[in-house]
């Protein structure tokens, strides 16, 4: 019989009378992934998302890929279905596992009975099924608490359906679960990696990169919008606003102290991102700010920058150290894109001795000798936008 995806529900179990809602966000969100790779039926039964290819055309190992990228999915797992019958499972895991069942010593089957009417108990199914298997494979030995392969067993409403463990899934919850956020994204290795967990959170995400030509290079500013592209498979389609930011920094250059370059900056960034939320009806901002890892990013920096801002800024990586971020980045994919030798706007001008410890009322003072609402007004007028979709 045929093949298909399941998809393994986490925390969204525990979301009570707004659980359905959620379950139609992440089939809504599957759904606009497959359309490329074919008809899919999605369907959710008793906190398992079913994806089901309709015809023999599919592509289902781009489908496998895609839905291994979906936040809300905690273990995506492919599968065989079969008739509801003992033996007709039996043969279906010899037929869809017999490869994997040959290749280990170690093994148990698991059963989960969501049709109650079915005749067996859980516990008699498995042991049924589990005493075929080891006739059939008589190298293999039962271990009901490390083997190296479990064969799963669910017979739920029309269908029984067989499949080894599941992989692990995105996680988190459904994109546009949470709201809206607008993501500081740099050519680095940390914003990419906080935008992404902010669509973990089920927050729908745009990004916003400050780009000084010529000091950086259109191969620079083409690095931020593949690195958006990469993230595009998890958040799903997002807006890049691009925004001019090389008169901003020549004047904070020509008219600030040299040590408060830095957290200006950042002030100027946050003002331009605020003003660019209020006009997408975006919620939050977000960075991928580490407290400590560089000069602005030092508490006192951190409270001179949100002091400009209207809405929360949102720092998923505040606590993680470089290794954890990295880790991650490897993981989505962004990191041998972030470390293409290509500068980003924060490098431009970067004061030798920046200031970690800025005092507020010193970086007011220091903005009076510039047309504050001038610049932002300007870089905001002139913005770029991107749109990227899956």
């Amino acid at each position: 019989m045929r093949e298909i995806i399941l998809l393994k529900q986490g925390e969204m179990v525990l979301k009570g009378l707004n659980r359905r809602g959620f379950e139609e966000k992440l089939m809504g969100n599957a759904k606009r992934r497959l359309k490329k790779f074919g008809s899919f039926k999605v369907y959710t039964r008793q906190s398992t998302t079913y994806v089901e290819p309709l015809d023999e055309n599919c592509d289902f190992e781009g489908a496998w890929e895609a839905m291994g990228k979906l936040f809300g999915a905690v273990g995506v797992c492919r599968a065989r279905a079969c008739e509801k019958d003992a033996d007709a499972m039996v043969q279906c895991a010899r037929e869809y596992l017999g490869d994997r069942l040959l290749g280990v010593k170690t093994f148990k089957v698991e059963s989960k009975r969501a049709d109650k009417t079915f005749p067996m108990t859980s516990i008699q199914l498995s042991q049924y099924v589990g005493g075929e298997l080891h006739e059939a494979f008589p190298h293999l030995t039962a271990d009901m608490h490390r083997p190296e392969l479990t064969v799963h067993l669910e017979v739920r409403e029309t269908d029984a359906y067989v499949h080894a463990d599941p992989e692990p899934g995105a996680g988190g919850l459904p994109v546009g679960m949470g709201g809206r956020a607008l993501s500081l994204l740099s050519g680095g290795i940390d914003s990419p990696v906080a935008t992404w967990m902010m669509a973990k959170r089920g927050l729908i995400v745009d990004c916003i990169h400050y780009y000084s030509y010529p000091y950086t290079s259109p191969e620079a500013k083409e690095k931020v919008l593949d690195l958006a592209r990469l993230l595009v498979p998890y958040t799903g389609k997002m807006c890049v606003h691009v925004v001019p930011f090389t008169k901003i920094q020549e004047e904070l250059r020509r008219s600030c102290p040299e040590e408060l370059f830095t957290v200006l900056m950042r002030r100027f960034m946050m003002r331009i991102a605020c003003r660019v939320a209020e006009k997408n009806d975006i919620q939050a901002l977000a960075t991928g700010e580490s407290v400590g890892q560089v000069a602005s990013q030092t508490l006192d920096a951190m409270v001179c920058t949100d002091a400009v801002c209207d809405r929360p800024v949102l720092r998923p990586l505040v606590g993680m150290d470089k290794e954890e971020i990295v880790r991650v980045s490897r993981r989505i994919g962004t990191f041998e894109t972030s470390i293409l030798p290509y500068e980003d706007c924060c490098t431009v001008f970067t004061p030798k001795h920046p200031k970690t410890k800025p005092h507020l009322e010193d970086l007011v003072e220091a903005e009076k000798a510039l047309d504050v609402e001038g610049l932002v007004d300007e870089a905001v007028e002139n913005i770029e936008r991107v749109m990227l979709d899956l």
